[in-house]
Formats: structure tokens, sequence, C-alpha cells
């Protein structure tokens, strides 16, 4: 298991580099953590150093984003950003059409992926972040 500490905002960039160089052929990233750990913040910043020029914000009402990375040394020239938060049935991620996305060989980062958790692929890489007593943050996948 890979463990990553963020201390404050100041290194999260040098975490999200850390975590990238981990990515190895892992395609599927589904982040757990508790309401305001920090996943939104930390994706974010991976999304920042593969090269996403957009703004990149919570998909809570779109349940998916979609990046470009202007990067032509970057791991996915597209990034799908999911926050499945909303959900209230498992029929609402068939009806958008998830495996288009999960299998597509882009990056897909998940938030509140427990809410679907029987339709992450096999080898989807579980990421947890956790908030600690001292206010750091530990990613754990």
């Amino acid at each position: 298991m890979t463990q990553i500490r963020i201390t404050s905002l100041d290194n999260i960039q040098e975490a999200a580099r850390q975590f990238i160089n981990h990515i190895g052929n892992a395609r599927v990233f589904a982040f757990y953590g508790k309401m305001g750990a920090g996943k939104t913040t930390f994706i974010k910043a991976i999304c920042e150093e593969l090269g996403v020029k957009d703004v990149i914000t919570s998909p809570t009402f779109a349940i998916v984003n979609e990046y470009t990375t202007d990067s032509p040394s970057s791991i996915s020239p597209t990034i799908y950003h999911f926050d499945f938060y909303r959900i209230k049935k498992i029929e609402e991620v068939y009806d958008m059409g998830y495996e288009d996305y999960f299998y597509s060989g882009s990056l897909c980062f998940l938030e509140w992926p427990e809410l679907i958790e029987e339709l992450l692929p096999e080898n989807a890489v579980k990421v947890n972040i956790e908030e600690q007593e001292d206010g750091n943050r530990l990613i754990s996948f």
C-alpha cells in the first residue's frame, strides 16, 4: 500500500505528482473519504498536474465532468471526473452509460464510489483520503 501525506494546500501539487507517479496502467480510481476530506481538491490537483487547463469543479449536479489535457505526454488526453453523491438508484448510472467511461481507457476519478460499488471494474484502484487529527490528509491506495 502506498501512502501520501498532505500537510497543507501548499504541498498538494507535490502530493498529486507523487500520486501520478504511481498510476501505472490503472485507469479507474475510486476515491473514498468523508464529506470534506478533500477528494475534489485532490482530484483537481491531479488534473492540473496532468495538464488540464479547464476550470475543474465537482460534478455534483452533472454527475460527470470531462476534461482534456493539453500535454502530449499526458497519461490520458481525456479525464472523466464523477461524483455519485446524488445518485438515488443504480439505474441512473446504467442510464448514463457508465461502461463507456469506465472501459474507455481514459482516466476516471470517482467520488462517492461506495454508492455504485457493484459497478466498479475489478481493477479499480481504491484511494482512501482521511483527515488526521492534526488536519493533515493521509492518502492510501
